[in-house]
């Protein structure tokens, strides 16, 4: 009857005479056209069952692995952190806190990382609970693929909870906990070096924002011909200083020039300092010690009139300035704080509680270590000097993606520590 119906039409004179034969060779055909057609409706709509079974089936997969992963975890991490607090809370009842300032604000703040840590890891727990709920109800609710989802998105959170406490038990340094002041300076080499910083500018900025994690250049110094001679970046979030201070070094940009034995060269020298996101560390300085020098900046596209005070410290010649702010007194205050926070850092690498005990002669100059190598031409692929590794996609390194260096670097520091 279907077929009839679409091949009826209304009578007029001007219809030809068809046979019978005819009309059932056309309903015949119609009907299978119009079964071919249902057919394949009807394998899309299986196919997409099957694919959206598939997604489930992943989603699942990827859900129970996290919580799996929680569930092994947490509950260990967490009486390990709890345990480690406690005995922070006896060492503060025990130690006499007024006889040494410095000793007990190192105490305090790492009591206070102790207790930031056991909630984070209580928060991790609930959280893996709640997706395994959220997993179940999807389960005997007939598979709700949206409840499916949200217990997915809960995963999300706790891996990336996860992730962070894993890290954070490599990156126990001192300060490796603090944000990151990364800057990069061309090397007099002309301009190729300061395009190259421009690069090296834009790879971190990439990173961080890949990493979900914003990055603010707060100081660029652009050349006449293209590129920067310098600019400085502030990463202010938890473990930057401890991700980003195997980077200080020189990044050397290595390409060939037809074929010839003699390579074109371009060096940037970054330097990464912390950027204290709580609590500045008290750390005195003599004025006698100190060399104060400022420069009346005109301001540009990308800067602000301004003063660029530069500050030196007279018995290691560490120098570090400030250009970003807009009165000089705040910049006074950053180069200072940027140089207190070097200072530091160095004295802790050598192991002494004073910087008056800093052995100079120890001092390693910036330009004097080379951390990485960028290979343009013939072949693309980066080479880290400090850890071995290589990686043959140059592109993708200078796009951000740097963890597998970073990662690296971290596992060399450990390795050194514990030996």
């Amino acid at each position: 009857m279907a077929a009839e119906a679409v091949f009826r039409r209304s009578p007029s004179a001007s219809t030809p005479w068809k046979s019978p034969s005819s009309t059932y060779k056309r309903s015949k055909t119609n009907h299978l056209l119009h079964f071919t057609i249902r057919a394949s409706s009807h394998s899309i709509d299986d196919k997409n069952k099957a694919y959206k079974q598939l997604g489930l089936f992943s989603l699942k997969k990827k859900i129970e692995d996290v919580i799996l992963r929680a569930e092994m975890l947490a509950p260990t991490a967490l009486e390990l952190e709890e345990a480690r607090r406690i005995k922070q809370e006896e060492m503060i009842r025990d130690y006499d806190l007024w006889n040494d300032p410095v000793k007990s604000s190192e105490i305090l703040v790492k009591l206070a990382d102790s207790v930031k840590v056991v909630d984070a890891l209580k928060d991790l727990k609930y959280k893996a609970e709640e997706a395994k709920l959220i997993a179940q109800l999807a389960e005997t609710d007939a598979v709700n693929y949206s409840l499916f989802e949200q217990a997915y998105d809960a995963s999300l959170a706790i891996s990336d909870l996860l992730d962070k406490y894993e890290v954070s038990r490599l990156l126990r340094g001192a300060y490796e906990m603090e944000g990151a002041c990364v800057i990069i300076k061309a090397n007099s080499e002309g301009n190729k070096s300061e395009v190259w910083a421009e690069q090296l500018l834009s790879m971190y900025m990439k990173w961080a924002k890949k990493q979900g994690y914003r990055g603010r250049v707060v100081e660029k110094d652009l050349s006449t011909n293209g590129g920067i001679k310098s600019a400085t970046i502030e990463f202010e979030f938890e473990y930057a200083y401890g991700f980003l201070s195997g980077e200080t070094g020189v990044h050397r940009m290595i390409r060939s020039q037809n074929d010839s034995v003699h390579n074109e060269v371009s060096s940037v020298g970054i330097n990464v300092v912390p950027l204290f996101l709580g609590t500045t560390p008290d750390l005195q300085i003599s004025d006698d010690d100190l060399i104060l020098s400022s420069v009346l900046s005109l301001g540009g596209k990308q800067s602000r009139t301004g003063y660029t005070v530069c500050v030196q410290h007279i018995p290691t010649s560490l120098t570090f300035q400030s250009s970003g702010e807009r009165s000089y007194f705040a910049n006074q205050i950053k180069a200072l704080n940027r140089l207190k926070a070097k200072l530091l850092v160095v004295a802790n690498e050598q192991g002494v509680s004073d910087v008056s005990s800093i052995n100079t002669a120890a001092m390693v100059d910036m330009w004097q270590k080379e951390t990485r190598r960028y290979m343009f031409h013939p072949s693309k692929l980066v080479r880290d000097v400090k850890t071995g590794l290589e990686l043959p996609d140059l592109n993708s390194v200078l796009d951000g993606n740097i963890e597998a260096l970073i990662v690296a670097h971290i596992n060399t520091r450990q390795s050194n520590f514990t030996t």
